[in-house]
């Protein structure tokens, strides 16, 4: 699908929308300064282009009694790769304790967000999902001490029109 051009229009709403996603039509077209059905309309444009993945509830880890976040290094073995690769990438869809992984360039191969209830559910993950799997060559983990700037809003400065 061709890439979508965003006018100043469709940059609020998105903009309004990263803050509170459950406003409704009529809320977002007024914080727009439009009326209810080109809002509508522009809005159905995003999802359907894509520019717009999905809605969600952003929950807070601690509340659900996750109070520990690492960042785990990965490094793969080098033979093998592309069956190794596969194997992992599928693995990791099963731990429901990533949050996100990333394929990274430089020291590691991989980077997996993780969230833990405490150091003990992170040990058992570890060595009982992670070290277990083929391929394995290094693991590094580092906690989060304290989390400084969390967002989920995209920048969108790099688009304003001139």
């Amino acid at each position: 699908m061709p890439n979508l051009i965003l006018d100043k229009t469709d940059l609020k709403i998105l903009a309004e929308l990263q803050l509170n996603g459950r406003l409704t039509n009529v809320e977002l077209a007024e914080r727009v300064a439009l009326s209810p059905s080109p809002c509508l309309r522009r809005l159905k444009q995003l999802e359907e282009s894509g520019v717009i993945r999905q809605y969600v509830a952003l929950l807070d880890p601690a509340k659900i009694g996750l109070g520990l976040q690492a960042f785990v290094r990965v490094t793969l073995e080098k033979r093998g790769q592309g069956q190794m690769i596969a194997s992992f990438l599928e693995a990791v869809q099963t731990w429901p304790e990533v949050i996100n992984c990333y394929a990274m360039t430089g020291e590691m191969d991989y980077l997996l967000q993780v969230y833990f209830e405490d150091l003990e559910h992170f040990s058992r993950f570890v060595m009982d999902a992670l070290l277990q799997h083929p391929g394995i060559e290094d693991v590094k983990s580092s906690f989060v001490l304290k989390e400084l700037k969390r967002t989920t809003a995209m920048p969108l400065a790099q688009m304003q029109l001139s």
